[in-house]
């Protein structure tokens, strides 16, 4: 099992400006964030519009899940944009 499991999210939908610092600053209202990361395009260095964060504690990552879906289509409002947020799937 992944020591991450049940603590690193994916978030959707974020804003080109978005930083690793501004998201972790910005999920860091559902408890300690451990690392945040925007996922960028290896050629341009341009964000694509995704990345993960984890949290410390899978109780705080839930929180942050239960926020998003709470707020519905429009998602969390993070620099401009309505992103959304779900447990990250390991990968194969």
């Amino acid at each position: 099992m992944n020591d991450a499991q049940g603590r690193k999210l994916f978030v959707g939908n974020l804003s080109w400006g978005t930083t690793n610092e501004g998201l972790g600053e910005f999920f860091s209202q559902w408890g300690e964030v451990e690392e945040a990361v925007v996922i960028k395009d290896r050629e341009s260095g341009r964000s694509r519009g995704f990345g993960f964060v984890t949290f410390v504690s899978a109780d705080d990552a839930q929180a942050a899940v239960a926020a998003s879906q709470e707020a519905g289509e429009e998602g969390l409002m993070l620099d401009g944009r309505g992103i959304n947020a779900n447990v990250a799937k390991p990968r194969d």
